[in-house]
């Protein structure tokens, strides 16, 4: 048991430590799922987040992929790799939680649809927890929303119309001055890269100014 003033071993501090233990803990999705029992997710739940009362960079995804589920490491598969290049980190700088804080929408992997695409995150997850996770890390200057259900929280009624709309007005969102800046992404997925060569512009002009962004909060 972390005692009071002391942290749990990993680093976090006794409140940060207590509530990645209850969302670890979480069976939500499983024992009162949003639209009743016949949602409830179909395998047992293993929540998979990075809290942390250091990182000035918090990473939100979507939800756990199958590898991720199996591992319980964020970004453990090809789109992890993607990503790492995006923001060229190593493995090694990408999971320290006194550099990133990586906590995506839904924290359980949510399962496969009819074609065999990953479903999207549980409704559950965001209204229990993600005010609370945003008020343990008030140290955040920069959210990377990665995806539509990350961009549709941490912007809201700010974002326009469409994936692709909202991250090429990345310049706005980046400059805002009421909370953390937000730099919208797509999703790292395989399956998006088709939409990264119709839309050179990313790799031209996003990702120097995502790299700087990092690089410069990094130290």
């Amino acid at each position: 048991m972390t005692m009071a003033g002391q942290d749990d071993g990993q680093g976090r501090p006794p409140e940060t430590a207590a509530l990645a233990a209850a969302i670890a803990a979480c069976r939500l999705c499983r024992d009162a799922p949003a639209g009743g029992s016949a949602f409830c997710l179909p395998h047992e739940p293993r929540p998979v987040t990075v809290l942390s009362d250091k990182a000035r960079i918090l990473i939100a995804g979507q939800a756990p992929g199958l590898r991720v589920h199996q591992t319980g490491l964020p970004f453990n598969d090809a789109s992890g790799d993607r990503l790492r290049d995006w923001l060229q980190v190593s493995r090694e700088q990408f999971y320290d939680r006194d550099l990133f804080a990586i906590v995506p929408m839904g924290f359980c992997f949510p399962g496969y649809d009819a074609n065999g695409g990953d479903l999207p995150p549980r409704r559950e997850c965001a209204p229990r927890w993600r005010d609370k996770v945003m008020a343990a890390m008030p140290q955040i200057e920069l959210v990377l929303a990665v995806g539509q259900y990350a961009q549709a929280w941490h912007l809201g009624a700010l974002r326009e119309k469409t994936m692709t709309e909202t991250v090429a007005a990345w310049r706005r969102f980046l400059s805002r001055n009421d909370g953390p800046a937000v730099l919208p992404l797509p999703h790292p997925s395989w399956r998006n890269t088709g939409w990264l060569k119709r839309n050179p512009w990313f790799a031209e002009d996003l990702l120097p100014e995502l790299r700087k962004q990092v690089k410069t909060r990094l130290g």
